[in-house]
């Protein structure tokens, strides 16, 4: 199992400032967390780092409980939760986000 990563708040913002303009790339339906779903949410963060992920449903509770899932198992970072939105960070390999100290 991975670790999930920490940011702190001046990331935080600015990733969600680089995030503005994303459209979410990943989509979580009725059938919730398939592997299917981590792999691809997977593949998103490799070729992007930072993504949007809509989740379906109205259990603000299991949506939270989604995001510390993709990112605990995933090794990737919070960055905010609002409304049926995620926003998850990763670094690749050779960072293309420069975070600020």
């Amino acid at each position: 199992m991975a670790i999930m990563i920490t940011l702190n708040t001046l990331q935080r913002r600015y990733l969600r400032g680089q995030a503005h303009h994303l459209h979410p790339v990943v989509m979580i339906g009725d059938a919730g967390l398939s592997d299917a779903v981590m792999r691809e949410v997977d593949i998103n963060l490799k070729s992007h780092e930072l993504i949007k992920v809509r989740v379906f449903g109205d259990d603000r509770d299991h949506r939270i409980a989604i995001m510390e899932k993709i990112c605990t198992e995933l090794a990737a970072a919070p960055v905010q939760h609002i409304g049926k939105l995620l926003l998850i960070y990763r670094p690749a390999a050779k960072p293309k986000i420069s975070l600020p100290k």
